[in-house]
């Protein structure tokens, strides 16, 4: 099972042989075996890629994500087929019908505001005790958007009374990054089952090519915030970045035990779809708390 995320920070020849990557440097050459890799992401513009590896990557199902000028995520290539009969998978979810997306997306906003509530809870913020009082009144659909109220009282707590999201600073600098991070493993998974990205439950922007990653990474971005929180950066630099690209690796409690956080939002994935499909009910996806 693949496990690694590789980040190229440094100009370099990116080739395939004999079932390895090989990452050629002026004074060195390394090679990682294509089973040993989820997640690429090139944090350099000066890296040449050979169209052979771009093939073996697309069919061992590697995201490779790319950085703009700026070194923050631009782009993700995946591949076009995740599954043999992705037309199955297409029409299924096609015929989602809007109850049981309404109460996907309930579960998922119940589940993102647990994990922001945990979080403030074993830091000791009093407003942990605000956002669990809060899930229980989570509606079908989010009808009341508890989620906005919950995420505003949620990042106040964690930066204070005068942070915004749209803020140009280092924090959200940092949170952008990693959610980018995040969504590039949601993608991956999606893609990998033959679904849609463009086609979400809630989220259904006519210019946004991952509405349906943008709703199942919701309950995961906590994981983000915490990393950003325990390194609270006042300049984002690449150490930062190198902290947030690991992301994937972090600790997560699911089934009674330890996971890699990769590995968890591969299964609640799948329970979501199982659920948008009607082959489990809603309550029984899969719980999970980020270590």
């Amino acid at each position: 099972m693949s496990f690694r995320t590789v980040l190229i920070e440094n100009p370099c020849r990116l080739y395939y042989q004999s079932g390895y990557m090989v990452v050629r440097k002026e004074d060195d050459t390394v090679k990682i075996h294509l089973s040993e890799i989820s997640y690429i992401v090139l944090q350099t513009m000066q890296v040449n890629i050979s169209a052979y590896l771009l093939s073996e990557l697309a069919k061992q199902k590697v995201s490779l994500v790319t950085s703009d000028e700026k070194c923050n995520p631009i782009g993700q290539y995946l591949p076009l087929y995740g599954v043999h009969n992705v037309s199955k998978r297409i029409g299924e979810q096609l015929a989602w019908g809007e109850p049981i997306k309404k109460r996907v997306w309930q579960r998922i906003v119940k589940d993102k505001i647990h994990q922001q509530a945990r979080f403030l809870e074993e830091r000791e913020y009093p407003e942990a005790k605000v956002l669990y009082r809060i899930i229980p009144e989570v509606r079908s659909g989010d009808t009341t958007n508890r989620e906005a109220q919950a995420a505003r009282i949620y990042f106040q707590a964690l930066f204070g009374k005068e942070f915004r999201r749209e803020q140009d600073s280092a924090v959200n600098a940092a949170l952008n990054y990693g959610y980018a991070i995040l969504l590039s493993m949601v993608n991956r998974e999606i893609v990998s089952r033959g679904y849609l990205t463009q086609q979400g439950i809630c989220h259904r922007s006519e210019y946004n090519a991952f509405n349906l990653a943008c709703d199942f990474m919701e309950p995961f971005r906590p994981a983000v915030d915490q990393l950003v929180v325990d390194y609270l950066p006042s300049v984002f630099d690449s150490e930062v970045k190198r902290v947030l690209v690991d992301v994937a690796n972090r600790g997560v409690s699911y089934r009674d035990g330890s996971y890699r956080l990769s590995s968890v939002v591969s299964l609640y994935i799948q329970d979501c779809l199982n659920a948008l499909n009607k082959k489990i009910t809603v309550d029984e996806i899969e719980a999970f708390e980020v270590a």
